[in-house]
């Protein structure tokens, strides 16, 4: 085993906050909020990049090792625990509104930073058991869908005018929500339709993904709704839209400007680590289990987020995701400095 799996740990700090913000009133049903949009963009400030890789022998070792696959199942089970601690506190009657919008904000982080983004690596594993995993913690952001628009769309188009999870240059973060959000949505219809065709079968069929993950997200609310009341689900629904709104502004920051180019025949050339910007900035890679480290990952789907590497030909983001993706919501000061790197890139290429 190895000792270093557990700087990993460090994202646990944001459960026991949300957890403490649920049962809590105050200013700690804000504490979560608090530690990832200001401690962490801030310390950012003043840490330094870990450009390091590891060693052919290490990262062997560090491959083979279970915890790191453990510590992702920890978050599965966290996270609908932090779910039903959630739901079970909102019955208080005497909370203030800044309160409900604390605890409220509070799962919507867990719901983006946890439930959807360890969605994301395990929903590239091969084991059904993982996939399974993958979705249920998607289930949490009523987000299913990105487990299969994800893997056979976004890989196979990113950076291309046919992603719709790739930002364009000078988009802004917020209409991009709009245009992602819609059309990844009706993208994943059109890959579970086209593998059922593929297979012989009609599209309405118990077989189609994408209809099976449309009736368990309506299940999964209609039990919220009968448990816990209208209201409950209301602010539910409230931390699921953060949750998945989080991703997206992830994605708007991951793929900004970047453009694959297209060949005579018609086809884009092969994903890059230069398709997708990088950050190594340590906290954004510990508290999102090495998701910054995105240029290698898109370059190598199936590499563990252990074993995530830096290149040297990978743009640089100006901070951590922290910061960048607060960056990215105020989009003049966004193109002021994204779009000068983005023309650095085009002098170097």
């Amino acid at each position: 085993m190895q000792i270093r799996a557990f700087k990993y740990l460090s994202p646990l700090i944001v459960f026991v906050l949300a957890w403490l913000a649920f049962t809590g009133k105050g200013w700690i049903t804000w504490s979560p909020m608090l530690y990832a949009w200001v401690l962490m963009p801030f310390a950012e400030l003043f840490i330094s990049p870990d450009k390091k890789n590891f060693s052919a022998a290490e990262e062997e070792l560090v491959k083979k090792d279970r915890i790191y696959d453990y510590l992702l199942y920890i978050i599965v089970v966290l996270q609908f625990a932090a779910l039903y601690v959630f739901l079970t506190f909102m019955k208080a009657t005497d909370l203030q509104w800044w309160e409900v919008a604390g605890r409220v904000s509070s799962m919507g982080l867990l719901c983006g930073t946890f439930g959807i983004n360890v969605a994301h690596e395990l929903g590239h594993r091969v084991n059904k058991y993982e996939q399974v995993f993958a979705k249920a913690l998607l289930l949490t952001s009523l987000y299913m869908h990105f487990f299969i628009e994800h893997n056979k769309g976004h890989h196979k188009n990113v950076a291309t005018p046919e992603d719709p999870s790739s930002a364009r240059l000078n988009e802004p973060v917020f209409s991009f929500y709009f245009r992602t959000i819609i059309f990844s949505y009706i993208s994943a219809w059109k890959i579970a339709n086209a593998d059922l065709k593929k297979k012989g079968l009609p599209v309405l069929h118990w077989k189609n993904e994408m209809l099976q993950a449309q009736i368990i997200q309506l299940l999964f609310v209609a039990a919220i709704l009968y448990f816990f009341g209208w209201l409950i689900t209301l602010y539910f629904l409230a931390a699921a839209i953060f949750g998945f709104l989080l991703l997206e502004t992830v994605n708007y920051i991951e793929h900004y400007g970047l453009q694959r180019e297209q060949k005579a025949d018609g086809n884009y050339e092969r994903t890059m680590p230069h398709h997708s910007w990088n950050s190594n900035h340590i906290l954004g890679r510990l508290m999102l289990f090495e998701l910054s480290r995105h240029s290698d990952h898109h370059y190598l789907a199936s590499r563990k987020y252990q074993i995530l590497q830096h290149h040297e030909d990978a743009p640089q983001l100006p901070t951590g995701y922290p910061g960048s993706m607060i960056l990215a919501l105020v989009p003049p000061l966004w193109f002021y400095v994204m779009n000068k790197k983005i023309k650095e890139l085009q002098k170097e290429a």
